[in-house]
């Protein structure tokens, strides 16, 4: 009895794992990953009103006609189709004007900048623009057969798609949002991995490039590191001084800080009990503590 009992699970488990293998390997050959996001018409438009009523109010975006460009840039093309000038009429449609000197730039300390730049309330991110706004977090994908409208079951992973819907319309975004920079402008990277400047990143592949030295004053480079460590890559090492030769080069004035600390003080809010917040804790209150 246990003999049979033994065969039956071990024949249950063989079964499960060629089932397995036939669902890994008998696919499109594509990565799929999470499909459209469910209600993806209602968040956008909800989030364009939300946008010209609540961020930027008295501003005459048509949030109705914004979305009919971008279903007619993502729908009835393949999945892994959907170009950058697919997306030309939607962003005809979403124009802004930025204010110079309020630009944040960032790769790889998501989570960070927004605390930073919602913390200091002088910086915008792309994510603070109409169109970031509007598709923040958000996956879509279209599919080719006539009429069939998005494809809520699965979408490809970026890295496999050359034209990927949302990355085409990110590259677009960033590149507007770069070419726009004027004055002085701020870049985060993160100081506890490697690559903290990466040239296949949005900001090392796309921002960076289509930054102007003649409008843009300074690039004030800030690198963070995580407070537990490790500390990887900082002003005088790593690729930060990749980034800093390839801005002299091009004519850009910079500056560069490992301890900024406002930074400081946003990340022990989050990890009030790590040993160097200690530091961080006596320097603020230093500097608070009145002058007799």
């Amino acid at each position: 009895m246990t003999f049979q009992k033994s065969s039956s699970t071990s024949s249950i488990f063989h079964m499960l794992i060629l089932w397995f293998i036939i669902v890994l390997f008998c696919t499109d050959g594509l990565t799929a990953g999470m499909g459209t996001t469910p209600n993806l018409k209602h968040i956008v438009i909800g989030r364009c009103y939300s946008y010209i009523t609540l961020v930027w109010p008295n501003s005459s975006y048509d949030c109705e006609e914004i979305w009919r460009e971008f279903e007619e840039a993502v729908m009835r093309k393949s999945r892994c189709n959907v170009k950058v000038k697919d997306y030309k009429r939607m962003f005809h449609a979403t124009p802004q004007t930025l204010t110079c000197g309020k630009l944040l730039f960032w790769s790889k300390t998501r989570e960070l900048i927004h605390s930073y730049a919602a913390v200091t309330r002088r910086f915008w991110t792309l994510e603070d623009t109409l169109v970031g706004y509007m598709f923040n977090d958000l996956i879509w994908c279209g599919q080719e057969e006539k009429d069939r409208g998005f494809d809520f079951n699965s979408c490809p992973d970026w890295s496999t798609c050359v034209h990927h819907p949302v990355y085409s319309l990110w590259r677009q975004a960033s590149q507007n949002f770069a070419a726009a920079a004027c004055g002085n402008i701020t870049v985060l990277l993160n100081g506890s991995i490697e690559n903290a400047f990466n040239r296949k990143s949005m900001f090392g592949g796309v921002e960076l490039d289509s930054l102007n030295p003649r409008m843009v004053d300074h690039v004030n480079i800030k690198v963070v590191a995580n407070l537990e460590g490790p500390f990887i890559e900082s002003c005088t090492q790593g690729s930060i001084v990749d980034l800093i030769n390839v801005l002299q080069t091009r004519g850009f004035r910079w500056t560069c800080t490992d301890s900024d600390l406002t930074l400081m003080i946003l990340q022990c809010i989050q990890n009030p009990q790590q040993f160097s917040c200690l530091p961080c804790a006596n320097s603020l209150l230093h500097r608070q503590r009145p002058h007799l």
